[in-house]
C-alpha cells in the first residue's frame, strides 16, 4: 500500500499527476513542468495493486511511479504534446 498523492494541471484539462511524495516535483523534467504549468494539489489515497481506478491500471500506475518517479493521468484517447 502506497499513498499517493494527485494534482490537477492547470494548463492540460483533465490531466492528473501522481506522486509518491507530496509537493516532490524534483522528479519532473522542465519541459514537462512547463506543458503542466501551475499543478493543484487535489487529494491524497492509498493505492495498492487490488484497488479500482477510473481510468487507470492501479497495478500500471505503481510500476510507473516506481519506475519513473511520478504517474501522469492524461485524459482518455488523448496524448500530451510537446515532449519530444
Amino acid at each position: 500500500m502506497q499513498t499517493i498523492y494527485v494534482y490537477r494541471s492547470q494548463n492540460k484539462q483533465w490531466t492528473y499527476l501522481f506522486l509518491p511524495k507530496k509537493d516532490d516535483f524534483s522528479v519532473l523534467d522542465d519541459t514537462l513542468v512547463k506543458l503542466l504549468g501551475e499543478l493543484d494539489f487535489t487529494f491524497e489515497f492509498e493505492l495498492d495493486k487490488q484497488k479500482k481506478l477510473m481510468q487507470s491500471d492501479s497495478a500500471t500506475v505503481l510500476k510507473q511511479i516506481k519506475k519513473e518517479g511520478f504517474y501522469l493521468q492524461l485524459p482518455l484517447g488523448k496524448k500530451l504534446s510537446g515532449i519530444a
